[in-house]
């Protein structure tokens, strides 16, 4: 360990900011007071003793000396490279700095003590270790830094403090690191502390240049990558002027295209902080073609294309009716809607409260009676743009309200791309399907559509990959369904329904020869002057072959019976011109399917037997024919109760409830066997088992069958009926009934019994369907079984069938 000796007085030579260690040689700029004022004490003191003058080299850190200083004499006094005067100073030893005293000159006089830094003989194996540790390392350091003539006298130092008091020189060292090794005395405690210091700064040096070296190679990629993109620029630019093409520099320009475009403020705005977004972003950002696409399909809205409403109310009509026969309900809408638009516009009341007077209609009806097609003529009608959205089977609500542009590959939804589509903020869209919408785990599309069908509320519509406001409020929403009990009843209550109830057989009969029959023949490759199908062949295909609400199965009807007569002409067994009548059809098509009851034999009607009756329905397909049977257990087999069949559902299983209910307790009154009622089974049963039914307006129906079992006397054939039945024989009303009495006329009935209170909807059937039948409105079963029953024979007991 290192010993204190030889006590020293000598002039303080400050240094600020700076370390001096033994064995470094410094050159000091002589302008500096103090420096000036110690090297001319230690000159003066060197007159009158032997050897250089000496000064104590001390460093002062803010205003504080150290407690340790460093004897250095001064070798040489001249001036410096820069011409100033100075003076070459080296380091000798530490010196503990003691009291202050009095000598010659201006400078400070101190006290000290030399520290004997001797290390002991012979080092250690770990001290050994300890300086080949330090001198490879500073070897590593001084080969990075290209000093490799320092390297030499490094590797020449055995010493151990010296090699330790070497580290003064490292310029990577700070003041208090280098005061920290002036202080300490033990050299071997000291060469670590080098050690140490000397590793930290490699390892520093080694994470700075992996840094660096990173940094360069992105640096490098990016420069190439530029590079190669403005090579490529320049040889697309080179192709287009070869090829004639417009530069395309002014496209890709997005700024100069919003500010060109004409957009609301709203949107330009939102529209320029997303080229503000862009052109901030680099070329490998993904949000970069991110925003680009937003950008294009921002541009490519028609925000502020209209196109002019044909104002002809007259013209408009006969479009209509020109293009579809029937379906007046829906004509006199659009040109109602037509004529308020009109006068709103002559009155300059176009647009009230930010809202214009577009409309939201429901189409509800049976497959294939033009509620599609009808779109496509209103949009014709009002010389408007046309776009059909397809909603069936839609699950998810982003294709309403469109996916947030956080998703990969999002889209805007269905509605602003209908927009887009037709090239209008006025378009007709036709929401096809609308009661075909489902929801699961992704959302409900039905509730999307709130917002898109509320006139109050449509023209702020906010789409979530657009997220800017867009005015639907122009637009002519005309959805349609086949069933009204799936739409949601929200949704119901913002559009404005209309139901097509189906055609009658007159207007089957001007589609076929209007519409139908020409599309077929151009689809045949045949004219009009080589086939024609007579009236006759035209009723009986749409009355015996097709049983429908609509069109559909009779236009594939003649589409056969073309391809048919087309076949036949090719293979020279029929010549053209011909005209197909009702004599034909057999031969060429087959049977017919549905035949009237009315047309069969007596004895093979199913109402030919008591416990038979008659009533009508309404399905997704429109109308229907419904027949009830009903039959009684033999009492032997002890089988009492009421047994329903045919899938029904329970409000038609209470019906039947209610029905047995009213006679057993007004059998007697009605002249009925009810005590048959107590003691034997009652089997009630729907035809047409494999389909669902429900609902209360077979209760008549059922309670007419029932009566008509117990009695003996079988229902009129050509009777047909429908209504609610309540407990004390009352008739209620039931909805449907144009529909239901268009399939009575298609079936051949020429009777029908509705309630009572269902006599105003008698209105909204078609003239020609009432001419050919005979309705009769009740209120009570009383009536309706005076009117169904068959009369009684007189002195005939009835006899009750039996179930097997």
């Amino acid at each position: 360990m290192a010993s204190t000796s030889t006590s020293l007085t000598l002039p303080v030579l400050p240094l600020d900011d700076e370390v001096v260690l033994p064995g470094m040689v410094v050159p000091l700029d002589l302008n500096d007071a103090d420096v000036r004022a110690a090297v001319e004490a230690a000159q003066a003191a060197a007159r009158s003793q032997p050897g250089k003058p000496r000064v104590l080299l001390v460093p002062r850190i803010d205003g504080t000396y150290a407690s340790t200083g460093v004897l250095g004499t001064v070798e040489q006094v001249g001036r410096l490279a820069d011409g100033d005067p100075g003076a070459l100073i080296r380091g000798r030893g530490r010196v503990q700095i003691g009291a202050g005293t009095t000598g010659p000159g201006a400078a400070l006089w101190v006290e000290g003590t030399r520290v004997d830094e001797s290390a002991p003989e012979p080092l250690s194996g770990q001290v050994a270790e300890l300086v080949k540790e330090y001198k490879a390392l500073a070897t590593a350091w001084l080969r990075k830094r290209g000093a490799w003539q320092v390297v030499d006298r490094v590797q020449a130092i055995d010493d151990v403090s010296a090699l330790a008091d070497n580290s003064g020189y490292s310029p990577f060292l700070s003041t208090e690191q280098k005061v920290e090794l002036l202080e300490t005395a033990d050299p071997v405690a000291r060469l670590k502390l080098a050690t140490q210091q000397l590793r930290d700064h490699l390892a520093e040096q080694d994470v700075a240049e992996t840094i660096a070296k990173d940094v360069q190679e992105g640096v490098d990629k990016q420069q190439r990558e530029f590079l190669l993109r403005r090579q490529l620029e320049a040889v697309r630019k080179e192709l287009r002027e070869l090829n004639g093409e417009r530069d395309g520099e002014e496209s890709d320009d997005y700024r100069a295209r919003v500010e060109a475009a004409d957009l609301p403020e709203n949107v330009r705005e939102a529209a320029l902080k997303e080229v503000d977004k862009l052109e901030r972003s680099s070329d490998q950002s993904p949000e970069g073609s991110w925003i680009r696409t937003w950008l294009d399909t921002v541009l490519e809205l028609p925000w502020n294309e209209r196109t002019e409403d044909a104002y002809d109310i007259q013209g408009a009509k006969g479009v209509l009716d020109a293009e579809h026969a029937g379906l007046e309900d829906v004509k006199e809408r659009i040109t109602e809607y037509l004529a308020v638009r009109k006068r709103r516009t002559d009155r300059g009341l176009g647009v009230v409260g930010g809202r214009r007077g577009g409309a939201v209609l429901a189409l509800v009806g049976p497959p294939g009676v033009g509620k599609t097609s009808l779109g496509e003529s209103v949009a014709h009608a009002m010389g408007r743009k046309f776009v059909r959205v397809a909603l069936g089977g839609v699950r998810d609500e982003a294709e309403i309200r469109g996916h947030r542009r956080t998703y990969v590959g999002a889209l805007p939804g269905r509605i602003v791309r209908a927009i887009k589509e037709a090239g209008s903020m006025n378009p007709v869209v036709l929401l096809d399907e609308i009661d075909k919408v489902g929801s699961d785990f992704r959302g409900d599309p039905a509730a999307a559509l709130l917002e898109v069908l509320d006139p109050a509320q449509n023209h702020t519509f906010r789409d979530h990959y657009l997220e800017v406001e867009l005015d639907l409020s122009d637009v002519v929403f005309l959805a349609t369904a086949n069933v009204l009990e799936a739409i949601p009843e929200a949704l119901l209550d913002r559009m404005e329904l209309v139901r097509l109830d189906g055609y009658t057989e007159d207007e089957k009969i001007v589609i076929a020869r209007d519409h139908l029959l020409p599309r077929q023949l151009e689809r045949a490759g045949l004219q009009a002057d080589e086939v024609a199908i007579d009236e006759g062949a035209l009723r009986k295909l749409a009355g015996e072959y097709t049983r429908e609400a609509g069109v559909r199965n009779l236009e594939r009807s003649i589409a056969r019976l073309l391809r048919k007569v087309a076949a036949q002409h090719e293979l020279g067994e029929r010549e053209l011109p011909f005209t197909v009548g009702e004599a034909d059809l057999r031969g060429l098509i087959g049977r017919p399917h549905h035949v009237p009851e009315s047309a069969q034999d007596p004895a093979e009607r199913r109402t030919a037997v008591p416990g038979v009756a008659t009533g009508l329905a309404v399905t997704g397909a429109g109308g229907d024919v419904l027949f009830v049977e009903a039959s009684l257990a033999d009492p032997e087999t002890g089988a009492a109760g009421l047994t329903l069949t045919g899938q029904l559902g329970d409000v038609m299983k209470e019906s039947a409830q209610i029905a047995l209910s009213f006679l057993r307790s007004h059998g007697a009154e009605l002249e009925l066997p009810v005590a048959d009622l107590k003691d034997r089974g009652v089997h009630i049963h729907f035809p047409a088992g494999a389909v669902p039914k429900d609902g209360p307006s077979a209760g008549i129906t059922m309670t007419t069958a029932l009566a008509s079992l117990l009695s003996g006397r079988p229902l009129r054939t050509d009777v047909a009926m429908t209504g609610e039945v309540s407990l004390t024989g009352r008739v209620l009303p039931i909805g449907g009934v144009k529909q239901k009495l268009l399939a009575a006329q298609r079936a051949g009935v020429t009777t029908v019994i509705i309630p009572k209170r269902n006599e105003p909807d008698l209105d909204d059937v078609p003239a020609e369907v009432l001419d050919k039948l005979d309705v009769h409105a009740v209120t009570d079963v009383r009536q309706v079984l005076e009117l169904a029953l068959s009369p009684a024979i007189s002195g005939v007991a009835p006899e009750v069938p039996v179930a097997a």
